[in-house]
């Protein structure tokens, strides 16, 4: 995947924290690591796994519809496959920028999708990333919703919607 400019990644407010390629600072499962090895969700609390690196996906995650709605949260659901957006400026957002040094994960299937590194401050009320850390786990599509031409940023593992990017 080429370097994108910017990537904004809407997270969902809970769980994963869906990241817009741009704007957004989400993990597939919603998951943060933060420096001391605690993981936490996207909303700052914390994850309900163990320490560690979850174990990343090998193949493909494909799940029905009423699956997805057993494993994630009514807002994820919104937000990680029905492509919804989570409001600007809210409190996902006010917990990304405070979180520190971490790696973050797709709430829908674990894959690795950003770290801390890749972090940056677009002031667009969504968290943001520059680039992914692992190019494989992350797709990009062109979405002509809404009358526009954009560029939307999907986990390549689970197919879960996680953004736009903004240039």
């Amino acid at each position: 995947m080429k370097r994108v400019s910017q990537i904004a990644l809407v997270s969902l407010a809970t769980g994963m924290a869906i990241l817009q390629l741009s704007c957004g600072d989400a993990t597939a499962d919603g998951k943060k690591q933060s420096a001391d090895g605690k993981k936490q969700s996207a909303t700052g609390e914390p994850a309900s796994t163990e320490p560690g690196t979850p174990a990343q996906p090998s193949k493909p995650v494909i799940k029905t519809e009423e699956e997805w709605k057993k494993i994630l949260t009514p807002e994820q659901f919104e937000i990680l496959r029905k492509h919804g957006t989570e409001r600007a400026w809210g409190k996902v957002y006010a917990e990304w920028k405070k979180q520190g040094a971490g790696t973050y994960y797709c709430v829908g299937c674990n894959a690795e999708l950003f770290t801390s590194k890749e972090k940056f401050d677009a002031r667009c009320g969504w968290p943001a990333f520059f680039d992914a850390s692992k190019h494989e786990n992350i797709k990009t599509l062109t979405d002509t919703s809404f009358g526009t031409v954009r560029v939307e940023v999907r986990c390549n593992v689970c197919d879960g919607h996680l953004g736009h990017v903004f240039t």
